[in-house]
């Protein structure tokens, strides 16, 4: 289930929940909050970022991968100098 934020239309008269965002699990098929939960005051809901990871991150930093996207990679050596890898 999706998460949302959502945070008083008006902060200086919320609650302690809701003058800060908070965050509500809801079906997408839900309707918007509109008011808080807890002090029936409105509230909006922000807009925020999603995560989505499509691939896993030992395959994302691969050097192979690193090298395709232009990336160089250095790995530390026991003397304190870098090598390049990629």
């Amino acid at each position: 289930m999706p998460t949302y934020e959502y945070i008083a239309k008006d902060p200086n008269r919320g609650c302690q929940r809701c003058r800060v965002p908070f965050e509500v699990q809801q079906s997408m098929h839900d309707a918007p909050l509109k008011k808080c939960p807890q002090c029936n005051r409105p509230v909006e809901r922000l807009i925020s970022r999603c995560a989505i990871n499509t691939r896993s991150e030992k395959s994302m930093l691969s050097d192979r991968n690193l090298k395709e996207k232009g990336f160089t990679k250095l790995v530390k050596e026991d003397t304190g100098r870098y090598r390049k890898v990629t």
